[in-house]
């Protein structure tokens, strides 16, 4: 599953960084990009691929109701 648009997925990576409080720089390290494919990914310019949707998706479980309330939003139920 995927999230509608380039500017839906910008918005949830900016809030799963919220709900971890780490950087750009961070989320890239945890997903194992570069700090620029994540800052390209939060200003609508690309898509992740679809292995980083997976690991943007497992980091949102792991986060509890909380990261389960952002898959929801943004990858439906």
């Amino acid at each position: 599953m995927t999230a509608t648009r380039s500017r839906d997925i910008g918005q949830l990576i900016k809030s799963l960084r919220g709900q971890l409080e780490i950087s750009q720089e961070k989320l890239a390290a945890k997903l194992g990009v570069t700090f620029s494919t994540v800052n390209r990914w939060e200003n609508g310019k690309v898509q992740p691929s679809p292995l980083a949707i997976k690991q943007i998706q497992k980091l949102l479980v792991d986060l509890g109701p909380a990261g389960q309330r952002l898959h929801d939003e943004f990858f439906g139920k």
